[in-house]
C-alpha cells in the first residue's frame, strides 16, 4: 500500500469552509461534524487514492456521511484535492468548477496546503 501526501487547493479549502458554514446555519455544531467527517474522508486518500471512479476528468470520492464529493487528481507522490462540492448542485455547475480547477492540462495548481 502506497502512502501519499494529500494536498488541498486553496479553492478546495474554501469549499470545505463553505460547507461548514452551511451546516452550522442548520444546527450548532453540525458544521464541526461535517469538517470532521470530510477530513476523515480526505485522510483515507493517503492510502486509497486512485481506486475511485473518474467523473469530469478527475477521481471522485463520495463522502460517507454528507452529500458531498471530493474531486482529486493523482500524481506520483501526492494527491491534489481540487474541489469539495455539494452533489446537490446542478451537474453543469459541478462540471465547470472541476474543469476550471483541474491541473491535468499540465499547469500547476493555484495554491495548495497540506492536510
Amino acid at each position: 500500500m502506497k502512502f501519499r501526501n494529500v494536498e488541498l487547493l486553496d479553492e478546495a479549502e474554501l469549499d470545505l469552509r463553505a460547507g461548514e458554514s452551511f451546516y452550522n446555519e442548520r444546527e450548532v455544531g453540525l458544521g464541526d461534524y461535517f469538517v470532521d467527517c470530510l477530513l476523515s474522508d480526505l485522510s483515507s486518500l493517503q492510502h486509497y487514492a486512485g481506486i475511485h471512479s473518474k467523473r469530469n476528468g478527475c477521481f471522485r470520492l463520495i463522502s460517507k456521511r454528507f452529500p458531498f464529493a471530493v474531486y482529486y487528481e493523482l500524481e506520483e507522490e501526492r494527491v491534489v484535492v481540487i474541489a469539495i462540492l455539494d452533489m446537490r448542485r446542478k451537474p453543469n455547475t459541478i462540471r465547470n468548477l472541476v474543469a476550471k480547477r483541474s491541473t491535468t492540462d499540465g499547469t500547476e495548481p493555484s495554491g495548495s496546503g497540506a492536510t
